[in-house]
């Protein structure tokens, strides 16, 4: 039984919880265009600027699933608050940064805001709607983060050259603050008090594990070309597998005792979630094409934030575009989608590459350019729900809705990698005193390796899909 019975206020609560999907994503897009203002502000080295992407995304991803689990034990409208109210706050910290260490820390603490409050309102449709209305309502979630990742760009350039109260990068933080107003306002007396039907207790070492797991992997991937590679970076890298095999020791042993933990280590050894969550970890790379992109457009090119801003829009609209005509895709190509999109995606890759590299520190043409990004966007919009419904459908019932956590955490961990990882090989073959050619250089390599990565996701999406086939044919009575 769902919790209201107002039609109008089932909806008004939802528009309220849709403010939680569409910031972190907004807040994760939003920064690309405004870190060479950030770097001429703060003196930030190129390290810092990849720290303040991937340590959003790294704080987010690792508490997505522990934000979930809260709302079911303690009321999804209180973490949704706290959430709301902490990602208000943190905005405040990061718009009056005054150091790459302050904008650094209030951007983890950021995303862990946004991890307490995005997962409540995909978990809440289920109590609010009745069965007829939650195609619709899981449609317009969908909507909302898709949108926010792709308005991102172009709204971060429009605020930043418009120089609100000579705010510069600093508005595209603190514009955070009336949204999360009206939020507190309005949104208090519409959300209705949901808890989980049987929440578990959270799996708090589990958490701090895996925590300590991808700390021990991004830090020194970000922080260790920028120092040549201190002894301690390195320590770090050894020190990441044996924690990665703790927490699945732990994560076994909890579940062995009766505890529900964080990550089922026995639920993704069924036959393709393995293949399909590794393909999920390569996939959302693209996340450096932002970052990579924007700083050789405002680096190499000159343009201003705004303009750089509607060089992104044909992603845009080709992310709108994708999943539209996902369905008629489905019918034509089955499970191969996922594949397929990846692969379109690749082929805007090698295009701008192309594109870039036969003109270093020139614009290059400008339908082939709008081509390419808007290649770049189809294939996301026809890989990324495909790809996150084949590996969510391949778990039990019982399991689909950590299976689902585990996937969005996936994707941040992904974006968070694609950052520390392309994104150093980007700065390093830039240098550290950049011109046009060198950053077209380095553009053009980055392009590769978020090529090769989505070609590695895309094989790994097929095997996943002929696993599970198989593993159905073996099941299925004779």
């Amino acid at each position: 039984m769902h919790t209201t019975t107002s039609s109008t206020r089932r909806w008004s609560a939802f528009a309220v919880l849709l403010v939680g999907a569409f910031l972190p994503p907004l807040d994760f897009f939003i920064v690309n265009v405004a870190l060479p203002s950030i770097q001429s502000t703060l003196h930030t080295s190129a390290a810092e600027l990849q720290l303040v992407i991937s340590g959003y995304a790294a704080a987010y991803a690792v508490f997505l699933i522990t934000g979930g689990r809260l709302g079911d034990l303690f009321g999804r409208r209180r973490i949704f608050l706290i959430g709301v109210t902490g990602f208000g706050l943190t905005s405040v910290i990061c718009g009056l940064a005054s150091s790459p260490a302050m904008l650094i820390l209030g951007r983890v603490l950021q995303g862990l805001s946004a991890a307490a409050m995005a997962p409540q309102g995909l978990a809440s449709i289920h109590a609010l709607f009745p069965e007829k209305e939650r195609p619709r309502a899981l449609g317009l979630y969908g909507a909302a983060v898709g949108l926010a990742a792709v308005a991102a760009q172009a709204l971060g350039g429009a605020l930043i050259s418009a120089d609100i109260f000579h705010l510069e990068w600093r508005v595209v933080f603190l514009i955070n603050l009336p949204v999360v107003a009206a939020v507190l306002i309005f949104g208090l007396p519409l959300l209705p008090d949901v808890r989980g039907d049987s929440p578990a207790p959270v799996d708090r070492i589990g958490v701090l594990l895996c925590a300590l797991t991808l700390g021990l992997l991004i830090v020194p991937l970000v922080e260790g070309r920028e120092l040549d590679w201190p002894w301690w970076a390195c320590a770090m890298l050894i020190a990441c597998p044996v924690a990665g095999v703790g927490f699945c020791r732990y994560e076994v042993a909890y579940a062995r005792r009766g505890g529900v933990p964080l990550i089922s280590v026995e639920l993704i050894r069924r036959p393709g979630l393995m293949s399909g969550l590794t393909g999920v970890l390569f996939f959302y790379v693209v996340s450096a094409f932002f970052l990579t992109f924007s700083v050789y457009l405002q680096g190499a090119l000159g343009m201003s934030p705004f303009e750089t801003g509607l060089v992104f829009l044909p992603f845009g609209v080709g992310a709108f575009i994708g999943p539209l005509t996902t369905p008629l895709a489905i019918r034509l190509f089955g499970d191969r989608v996922p594949a397929i999109g990846m692969m379109l995606e690749v082929v805007g890759c090698i295009l701008l590459a192309a594109l870039v590299a036969g003109a270093p520190g020139q614009m290059p043409a400008q339908f082939p350019l709008i081509g390419a990004v808007a290649l770049l966007g189809f294939g996301q919009g026809w890989a990324l729900p495909t790809l996150v419904r084949s590996v969510i459908n391949r778990a039990p019932a019982t399991g689909s809705g950590m299976i689902a956590g585990i996937t969005n955490s996936a994707l941040q961990i992904s974006a968070a990698l694609g950052v520390a990882v392309i994104g150093g090989v980007f700065f390093s073959v830039a240098g550290t005193s950049p011109d046009p050619e060198t950053l077209a250089r380095a553009l053009v390599v980055a392009m590769m390796c978020v090529g090769a990565s989505l070609t590695v996701s895309a094989v790994l999406s097929i095997v996943a899909s002929r696993s599970s086939i198989q593993a159905a044919a073996r099941t299925a009575p004779r």
